[in-house]
């Protein structure tokens, strides 16, 4: 085996990011052989991949943008540990560059994006090698995709928000509008059409068994608490609809009243809001 440099080391935690002293080890199993170390290297970041499976990763980076034409817009969270290294610039740049391989590769899921090749090395294995060198669960923790006519997209915050915006012609301003309202006021669907039917019978059903429990309602008919309960359903719809909201930017009418201000065939389609925890 040949003897194993400075340079050797320098080289090899240049292409994979991991400590001088695990760059040491992995040349010296591997007999001084490069990409062979690289895939010892990798194995060790499996390791410790695994025996970190049960720590919790609530922090981390989301990148939200379209693609060129603003017809497929993407979210991606890759999460971490620690803001200490969510707000790492170059931490920052790693999750920016898988985005981007994201949009290049127009890709569908989360385990399609694991999968893409990024100057020959896969998304997987990139954060395999960035988990050895940083010793933090790293993941692509979420991940978001909307097509349409056009897509309008918006980070809130430091990276800790991702919103997409679907609509049917395309609106600039009004998209970006939109995405600011649904990060602030965090609206289940775009109208009550859209909410799913789970979604209000869990509220109903809440809504029903508080009455029940309220001594105000005891002895109450059922049609009577059912017709209030509707009532109730009716107030959720209003606050949790964003089509019904009142719009952030000027109380005096709602999102709806807004789009049409702006467009009468303007519609929103679908939205996407992805959050870190």
């Amino acid at each position: 085996m040949s003897a194993i440099t400075a340079a050797d080391i320098n080289k090899l935690r240049q292409a994979t990011g991991a400590g001088m002293m695990d760059c040491r080890k992995a040349l010296t199993e591997t007999n001084n052989d490069f990409e062979a170390a690289i895939d010892w290297l990798r194995k060790q970041g499996q390791k410790v991949a695994a025996k970190r499976s049960d720590r919790e990763a609530k922090e981390g980076v989301i990148i939200a943008q379209t693609s060129a034409d603003k017809k497929v817009g993407f979210v991606v969270c890759i999460s971490c540990e620690t803001d200490f290294v969510s707000k790492n610039a170059e931490f920052v740049a790693f999750a920016q560059t898988i985005a981007d391989a994201a949009v290049a590769n127009d890709v569908k899921s989360a385990e399609e994006l694991n999968a893409v090749s990024i100057n020959g090395t896969t998304v997987a294995d990139m954060i395999n090698d960035k988990l050895a060198s940083i010793g933090e669960k790293i993941a692509v923790a979420k991940f978001e995709r909307v097509e349409a006519p056009y897509v309008a997209s918006y980070i809130h915050g430091s990276y800790r928000m991702g919103v997409l915006v679907a609509l049917t012609a395309e609106a600039a301003e009004l998209g970006k509008d939109l995405a600011m309202q649904i990060a602030a006021m965090n609206p289940v669907a775009v109208d009550p059409e859209s909410v799913p039917a789970e979604t209000v019978a869990r509220e109903r059903a809440i809504i029903i068994d508080t009455m029940k429990e309220d001594p105000k309602m005891a002895g109450k008919p059922e049609e009577m608490i059912a017709k209030i309960a509707e009532g109730k359903i009716a107030a959720f719809f209003k606050e949790q609809t964003l089509l019904a909201q009142s719009f952030v930017k000027d109380g005096s009418k709602t999102v709806g009243e807004h789009i049409k201000s702006v467009g009468a065939d303007i519609k929103v389609t679908e939205f996407k809001r992805v959050a870190l925890g």
